[in-house]
């Protein structure tokens, strides 16, 4: 008895489920399981990929909340965009031409750095892949993120391009800013600021007060974007009026 009624019972239940996977809403199905689970497994490849790229590679250099924030939303948007118009009678491209007329008039008024603009770019062209790669093995879906995330942390990294900083300096000693005396005043330099200068530019000169404005570049330390050692000079909004 107790056997016939778990019997009876997986067959209610089943019953149940085809029942629920017939129904339809104007013709549209109520529950599509197999469309529903790809969905869900392309979006978590995307949000794990992009995720990876911002928190790792973007933000512990810039550390800008507003923009993690900004990457974040736009990958979710432009990945559900292209996924669910994928076979609409909308083209792809149109809807692109959409986003970019909306990019423009949110950041016209706002000068964006571009490396910030680079991210946004590397973001919505992750998040268009992973939304239209529907003929796409898992494999070679995720060889080609692989390939994004390895192409960031190369770029990122010092392997084959050294991180320089630039300082404006006021130098007082304008005997050394003639173009002769150039490793002199590199020197001079190295021994007053503790950097290693690379090369040096020589700008204004007040002979009056005997100081030249320099520009000097030197190999810098710094893993961060928006510190003090990236910035060659006091910003205008600490500057004192």
């Amino acid at each position: 008895t107790k056997t016939y009624n778990k019997y009876t019972s997986k067959q209610i239940m089943i019953t149940l489920l085809n029942s629920l996977l017939d129904i339809t809403f104007f013709g549209v199905k109520l529950i599509d399981v197999c469309g529903l689970a790809e969905m869900l497994t392309r979006f978590a490849l995307n949000s794990v990929f992009v995720f990876a790229i911002i928190n790792f590679f973007y933000y512990p250099r810039s550390n800008r909340r507003d923009y993690y924030f900004a990457f974040v939303m736009l990958s979710v948007s432009i990945f559900m965009m292209i996924y669910l118009m994928d076979g609409s009678k909308i083209k792809i491209g149109a809807a692109l031409g959409l986003f970019a007329v909306f990019g423009i008039i949110r950041y016209r008024t706002e000068s964006v750095p571009i490396r910030e603009m680079t991210y946004l770019f590397f973001v919505v062209a992750i998040s268009v892949i992973n939304g239209m790669s529907a003929k796409l093995s898992v494999a070679e879906l995720l060889a080609a993120n692989l390939l994004f995330v390895l192409v960031v942390a190369v770029a990122e990294s010092n392997l084959f391009v050294k991180r320089v900083g630039c300082k404006y300096v006021r130098y007082d000693n304008i005997k050394l800013i003639t173009p002769e005396k150039n490793a002199e005043l590199i020197a001079d330099l190295k021994e007053r600021t503790g950097l290693d200068v690379l090369r040096v530019e020589v700008g204004s000169i007040d002979f009056m007060n005997d100081t030249a404005l320099i520009k000097m570049y030197y190999t810098s330390k710094s893993t961060g974007e928006n510190d003090a050692d990236t910035m060659p000079k006091m910003p205008k909004k600490y500057e004192e009026s």
